[in-house]
């Protein structure tokens, strides 16, 4: 186990993190094997835009908003990213058409992934 602080937003998060040992996580003591339950994944795909829509944070598809050849302005929320109990949503950073949907409710995004193209 490793111990971090994290600030997000100017909140200070003490979390504990435990490492994988051979690529899998291990088991604790008594507890039975697990299957991951893989939810099919239905991704709304278009010729990409040239305006990326990123992730501003870490976390897990919670909404899609949008579709595409939907217009949108700037400001507009796309995505919706689960972080820490929150809902952080991903917002046009101009105004557009949306050319691609890169991502599908539940997968796990990192800081900065490109999740939505604009035209």
């Amino acid at each position: 186990m490793k111990n971090y602080t994290i600030t997000v937003n100017g909140n200070v998060y003490d979390v504990t993190v435990e490492e994988k040992v051979g690529g899998a996580i291990p088991a604790q003591r008594g507890s039975a094997p697990t299957t991951p339950v893989v939810a099919p994944v239905q991704k709304q795909v278009s010729a990409a835009g040239s305006i990326e829509v990123k992730a501003g944070a870490a976390g897990k598809v919670f909404k899609v908003e949008a579709s595409v050849g939907q217009k949108v302005s700037k400001g507009d929320t796309v995505i919706v990213v689960e972080a820490m109990k929150m809902e952080i949503p991903v917002v046009a950073p101009e105004d557009g058409t949306v050319a691609s949907i890169d991502v599908a409710v539940g997968d796990a995004v990192e800081a900065g992934a490109v999740m939505a193209t604009l035209n």
